[in-house]
């Protein structure tokens, strides 16, 4: 009798639990906030097939095109031809192939830095370096707006963590001041992923100068869009990665490189440290050595891609112009990330919805990714959309003020 009491109530208690999560998934529903996938049925590109219909996207982190690019895919299946499909096993206990060295040789000289260290992912990365130079007893400063990746890595580390007001520089020297940790870390995105503004990356440093604290730097948004040849945030505000030892660089290769995974740059024994240290890295299985083959190419195209770098400027500027003196207001960004605000998680979804059924794509981005009221459009542009199909998107916003 004791035993179906124990299971009855067991069960009561499960019951409780799944009456819990359907009421928080119907609460997130009627706030506007339950996310849906969409299932695509072309690669990725400016024009794709779902639900058997063509959209035009304006929602792809492929800031220069290459995600079908031909070139990349010749590249990846000269690469499994080579070296198989899997690696077999982690980076440090045999799945560190040529491929994998090889890209992290090049991007060391591509962004003038002494070393680099492959991650499969760009929140693998963050996850991995964080905690891997602080700890308990040591301070984070970060960004209010640092992407949700950023914000794990501080937590996980278990180091003290202080927010700062997003680009607030006196704020930060205040509580860096203030700290007596034993370590010190400040954290930022390079470009902001929602907003699409910079970091100012000279006067972070020179905080970090002033208070001998570590500055990591993630730049999965500028990489292969900003700077000369790409090269980066850094590169584009003049910072030269091998002159300042205290700077870690994070950059992306799944946006604009087109491929997939992130790496790390650094001084050589900083990077010698993540290898045995950061546990994102040491314990998984290494990518595929067809994604490093292939990322090998991408970043040839990154170098010699001016001419798609001008293209995106060109768009940047045709939407502002086309968008001048409308009810749109596009938030401040030099980057083909292009937000127009607009307030209401409702409204936002309304707009998306009514550009939907004209055929684009433009998602609604709502709490918790911004802050609570600024729900907005998230614009994003490529090399691959041409000036008629941004006319589209603009006919299409004006339409409907």
């Amino acid at each position: 009798m004791l035993q179906c009491v124990v299971k009855l109530t067991v069960l009561q208690r499960y019951h409780m639990i799944w009456e819990e999560l359907d009421s928080e998934l119907a609460e997130l529903k009627t706030a506007g906030l339950q996310r849906v996938r969409r299932i695509t049925d072309s690669p990725c590109c400016v024009e794709f097939k779902t639900n058997k219909r063509t959209l035009l996207s304006f929602c792809s982190n492929d800031y220069l095109g290459l995600a079908a690019e031909p070139a990349l895919i010749e590249a990846a299946r000269t690469a499994a031809s080579r070296w198989g499909v899997g690696s077999g096993s982690s980076h440090l206990v045999g799945g560190h192939l040529a491929p994998h060295e090889e890209i992290e040789q090049n991007l060391a000289t591509f962004t003038g830095s002494a070393r680099t260290l492959y991650f499969s992912t760009g929140y693998m990365a963050n996850l991995g370096v964080v905690p891997a130079l602080v700890g308990r007893g040591d301070a984070v400063f970060s960004d209010r707006l640092n992407h949700a990746s950023l914000i794990d890595a501080a937590q996980l580390s278990r180091a003290d963590h202080l927010r700062y007001p997003h680009n607030d520089m006196v704020a930060l020297e205040r509580q860096l001041a203030g700290s007596s940790a034993r370590r010190k870390l400040i954290l930022t995105d390079a470009v902001f992923s929602m907003d699409g503004d910079l970091a100012p990356l000279a006067q972070l440093l020179e905080l970090a100068e002033r208070f001998d604290a570590w500055l990591v730097v993630d730049d999965a948004h500028g990489f292969g869009v900003l700077g000369p040849q790409g090269r980066g945030s850094l590169a584009h505000m003049g910072i030269t990665l091998s002159a300042y030892p205290r700077i870690i660089y994070i950059g992306t290769l799944g946006k604009a490189a087109g491929v997939s995974g992130a790496f790390v740059a650094g001084a050589a024994n900083v990077i010698e440290w993540l290898m045995q240290r950061a546990r994102t890295y040491i314990f998984t299985t290494a990518s595929s050595p067809i994604v490093a083959a292939t990322l090998i190419k991408s970043l040839e195209l990154i170098e010699q891609g001016d001419a798609r770098r001008r293209h995106l400027q060109e768009l940047i500027a045709q939407l502002h112009a086309g968008l001048h003196n409308t009810r749109w207001q596009l938030m401040s960004s030099p980057t083909p990330i292009q937000p127009i605000l607009i307030g209401e998680n409702e409204a936002a979804l309304h707009c998306a919805a009514a550009l939907a059924e004209q055929g684009i794509l433009v998602p609604a981005i709502r709490p918790p990714t911004v802050p609570k009221g600024t729900a907005r459009l998230r614009i994003t542009l490529s090399a691959a959309h041409s000036h008629d199909q941004l006319d589209q998107l603009i006919t299409a916003l004006r339409q409907l003020q």
